[in-house]
C-alpha cells in the first residue's frame, strides 16, 4: 500500500524579499493610478471652469449688445420727437396779492441801483401807411385784378369814398358785411378811404372771387398812384394774387379727392 502512493512534490520556499517586492509594485502601480485620477479629476475641473467664465462672459456681451442697442432706440426716438416750445424756461408764477418776492418789495422810483424796472412793451396796431397821392380833379388811377376766374377792371378817382361796381353800389353787389371789409382793406391801410371813389367793371367767377379780384384791382391802383406803396403793400399781402383756386376732378373718384364708399363683398 505505501509502494503505491505518489511522492508528494516539496513547494519551493518564496523569499521574503520577492513578497516586499511585489507589495511594492503593487503599491506603485496604485499610486501612479491615484495620480492619474487626481489630474484627470484636475483637467475636469479647470475645463469646467472655463466653460463657466466663457458662459459668463457671453452673457456679458449679450447685455452690452441689448444696452447698447436700447440706448440707439432711445437716441432715434428722442431725435424724431420735435422738442417742445419755451421747455427749458423756469416757471414764474406770482399769485394775485402775493408780495412774498424780493422783487415785489423793492420800490420802482428808489434810487438803489439793484432794482430793475422791466417795461413791458404793448402791442401796437397796424398804423396807416404814409402816402403821397395826387388828387387831382382829373386824376385816374387804373388798374386790373384777378381771383380765380374773376377780372376787374379798377378806376380810382378822388372822391367821398364810394363804390361804383357794374352800376351798382357795394351794398347791393356784395351784401355780406366780411366781403366789404375785404374790398375795403387797401383804401383804409393807406388812409384815402374817404377821399377816393372806386368804379369798377366786373365779370366772371362768383361772389367771393369777385371780391378778391376787386381787393387786387384796388391795390395795384394804388401803386400806380404813388409807386413808393409796393412795400408795404406787398407786406400785407394786398399786392400778390390769391392762387389757391377748385382741384380739378380725378378720374374714377367723386370729386377731386373724394373715392366712391369701398365694399369687399
Amino acid at each position: 500500500m505505501a509502494d503505491d502512493e505518489a511522492p508528494i512534490e516539496e513547494q519551493p520556499e518564496v523569499e521574503a524579499e520577492e513578497v516586499e517586492e511585489a507589495v511594492e509594485a503593487v503599491e506603485a502601480e496604485a499610486e501612479a493610478e491615484a495620480a492619474e485620477e487626481a489630474v484627470e479629476e484636475a483637467v475636469e475641473e479647470a475645463e469646467v471652469e472655463e466653460a463657466v467664465e466663457e458662459e459668463v462672459e457671453a452673457e456679458l456681451e449679450a447685455d452690452e449688445k441689448t444696452e447698447a442697442k436700447a440706448d440707439k432706440k432711445a437716441d432715434k426716438k428722442a431725435a424724431k420727437e420735435k422738442p417742445i416750445p419755451g421747455a427749458d424756461l423756469e416757471v414764474d408764477i406770482v399769485v394775485e396779492g402775493d408780495d412774498s418776492s424780493p422783487e415785489s418789495s423793492l420800490d420802482p422810483f428808489s434810487d438803489d441801483p439793484d432794482v430793475v424796472v422791466v417795461e413791458v412793451e404793448e402791442p401796437v396796431a397796424d398804423e396807416p401807411i404814409a402816402a403821397t397821392i395826387k388828387l387831382a380833379a382829373d386824376a385816374r388811377y387804373t388798374a386790373t385784378g384777378k381771383r380765380k376766374r374773376a377780372v376787374a377792371r379798377v378806376i380810382l378817382k378822388p372822391g367821398k369814398g364810394e363804390y361804383l361796381i357794374n352800376g351798382r353800389s357795394i351794398d347791393d353787389f356784395f351784401p355780406r358785411p366780411a366781403l366789404q371789409r375785404n374790398i375795403r382793406q387797401p383804401l383804409e391801410a393807406v388812409g384815402y378811404e374817404d377821399k377816393m371813389d372806386v368804379i369798377a367793371r366786373m365779370h366772371g367767377g362768383g361772389v367771393s372771387a369777385q371780391a378778391g379780384a376787386l381787393r387786387h384791382g384796388i391795390s395795384r391802383a394804388l401803386l400806380e398812384a404813388d409807386p413808393n406803396l409796393r412795400g408795404a403793400l406787398k407786406s400785407r399781402g394786398f399786392l400778390t394774387r390769391d392762387a389757391r383756386a377748385k382741384e380739378r376732378k380725378k378720374a374714377g373718384l367723386k370729386k377731386a379727392r373724394k373715392r366712391p364708399q369701398f365694399s369687399k363683398r
